[in-house]
């Protein structure tokens, strides 16, 4: 079944077959007693962008915060099943979870540059993690600035605040600071929901640039966003005691053009959701 959905040929772009990068096997979270989560089982791919879509509060947000254990800040909060990254359980209890963090950064909706400095924001994770030698927290920074596209509009305002840059670039900044610390893994939650067309497509530009060296996972409202950039999509929904299970999952272009669920291709039409 073909779907009629603005969106450029995803088609013509193959998944790159690679190993998995991370695993869930029947993984539920819980607050409390509600469960937000249900047996949700998918390998991501290492070499990929994969992209989570579904209706607000199906628990989107709350998966991705599985991957680096986010969810634990939140009283009482579990999870049981299995979530591996390479292969290694992260919910085990020798796991260092700072160390967890520092592979599996986070980039949040909104921009959070901290109150400080251009450079600061970017030295900030490194000199958290022993650095203190200025010509290498330098280097640090430029190239952290360079992978993320904003080195050319911020070189001559290291100096200067965070905060005075535009969202796009503050939203850029942020993804800087998770780069310096040099993570394998970037989970994005809905980066571009408060940037303006422009600058969103320059965070979607970054996102397949840095795809060939990181793994990047992004939760998006947006059905084109998740067409344009993802190589692999993962929908999900609610079901009727609000827990959210995963509907389908599988290469973007099958999703978009053939999915296999009904309710798949009714969410991705805008027939519900």
């Amino acid at each position: 079944m073909g779907i009629n959905l603005d969106v450029p040929d995803i088609s013509a772009r193959p998944v790159q077959r690679c190993s998995t990068k991370i695993k869930a096997e029947k993984a539920n979270l819980f607050y409390g007693t509600f469960q937000a989560l249900r047996d949700i089982t998918l390998d991501i791919p290492s070499c990929a962008i994969t992209a989570i879509i579904g209706p607000s509060g199906c628990g989107k947000s709350s998966l991705l915060r599985i991957f680096n254990r986010m969810n634990d800040l939140i009283p009482g909060a579990r999870v049981e099943g299995n979530v591996e990254l390479d292969g290694i359980p992260i919910y085990d209890a020798k796991i260092d979870v700072a160390d967890l963090r520092k592979r599996v950064g986070m980039v949040f909706q909104k921009p959070n540059p901290f109150p400080m400095s251009v450079f600061e924001n970017v030295a900030y994770g490194p000199r958290r993690h022993g650095i203190k030698n200025r010509g290498q927290l330098e280097e640090i920074v430029e190239k952290s600035l360079r992978h993320a596209a904003l080195w050319e509009e911020v070189k001559d305002k290291l100096g200067q605040s965070a905060l005075a840059l535009s969202g796009g670039q503050q939203q850029r900044l942020c993804i800087a600071r998770v780069l310096a610390v040099e993570p394998e893994v970037i989970l994005m939650d809905e980066p571009c929901s408060a940037l303006d067309p422009v600058a969103t497509l320059k965070i979607e530009d970054l996102m397949r640039d840095l795809s060939q060296d990181y793994t990047i996972i992004i939760v998006t409202h947006n059905m084109q966003q998740a067409a344009r950039v993802s190589d692999m999509t993962a929908f999900i929904m609610m079901e009727p005691d609000r827990a959210g299970v995963l509907v389908e999952y599988g290469p973007t272009a099958q999703i978009f053009t053939n999915p296999k669920d009904k309710r798949t291709e009714d969410y991705i039409t805008g027939r519900f959701g």
